[in-house]
């Protein structure tokens, strides 16, 4: 191309172009002090960083479409109310994906998850509340400030376990920098959601009561205290709140020593449950090939299909 001025000029538009869609531009226009700026800067340096994500965009075009007043009138009478138990319902079928190992379910279900956040993203932009922009903004700083040791200096982690060292030492000067600025802190279990399933959420909160130093010595002293619950359980009415009390604390103390063996409570207690289901599918396709129906059956023929389930798998 000859260097003359409509050379210069089109090659400058197409330097601009690449710059645009390598979202350069917006860095160039940003606060180069802020850290998750810097990290971004540093990240686009690398070959094969993520670049524009225009399906996004047009994904969170599309929502604010569905809520427009000639939009969908389903989608623009929702509230975070109405929808919230779908944000529960849409990550449980995700994760049904991921046990299943079913990549192309997957992949439609975190479709799924994703427009649930786009919805709840867009209901508050209507009532003035916040933006998609203002939740990614929060969450990238949050991920750099928690990540020391990938965007700042000076820290290392050679492991998940000092990564997680790494995480609670950040947590706790939020705690202390939010109680210095006389922003009243959130308690030490605020950020344990009361929505969470119960074996989750009694597992995050010990863990978080452990980390302060409220905890068993070993596992024996965790089973000690399993056995103390039970006992205390069985000397209550049966059926009486005060058994329902009772029961809640042997479950409890169990989930504590799941987390002591570190062992996922929740994911324990589902894969028992998948174990049952297939044990189960299996008794009834042995009674069915006699001719029979597992409810005509006796308690000690039920234990035989039982037994035989459990040898053959």
């Amino acid at each position: 191309m000859h260097p003359d001025a409509a050379g210069a000029t089109h090659m400058a538009a197409g330097v601009i172009e690449r710059l645009q869609h390598d979202g350069i531009t917006e860095l160039l226009g940003g606060r180069h002090d802020e850290p998750r700026v810097r990290a971004d800067a540093q990240t686009l340096l690398r070959a094969g960083a993520p670049r524009r994500q225009r399906e996004l965009e047009q994904a969170v075009r599309t929502i604010w479409r569905l809520r427009q007043p000639d939009g969908c009138p389903w989608d623009k009478v929702q509230t975070h109310e109405s929808i919230k138990k779908n944000m529960i319902e849409e990550a449980y079928e995700a994760v049904d994906a991921i046990e299943a190992v079913d990549a192309a379910h997957l992949r439609e279900e975190l479709g799924d998850v994703l427009m649930q956040v786009l919805l709840h993203a867009q209901i508050a932009a209507d009532a003035g509340e916040f933006t998609f922009a203002d939740i990614c903004r929060d969450l990238d700083e949050k991920l750099v400030r928690r990540h020391p040791h990938v965007f700042g200096a000076g820290v290392a982690a050679s492991d998940a376990d000092e990564v997680l060292d790494i995480w609670s030492r950040v947590k706790l000067e939020e705690r202390r920098d939010a109680a210095e600025a006389e922003v009243a802190p959130a308690g030490l279990l605020d950020s344990v959601p009361h929505a969470l399933p119960s074996l989750m959420q009694a597992q995050k909160i010990s863990k978080k009561a452990a980390a302060c130093g409220f905890d068993w010595d070993t596992t024996a002293d965790v089973w000690d205290k399993v056995d103390e619950e039970r006992r205390e359980f069985s000397a209550e009415e049966r059926g009486s709140a005060a058994a329902l009390d009772e029961f809640g604390d042997v479950l409890f103390s169990a989930v504590n020593v799941a987390r002591k063996e570190g062992i996922d409570a929740e994911s324990a207690l589902r894969h028992s449950c998948e174990k049952f289901r297939v044990r189960w599918a299996a008794m009834e396709a042995a009674a069915a090939s006699r001719g029979q129906s597992l409810e005509d059956l006796s308690h000690e023929e039920l234990e035989e299909l039982w037994a035989q389930a459990k040898r053959e798998g």
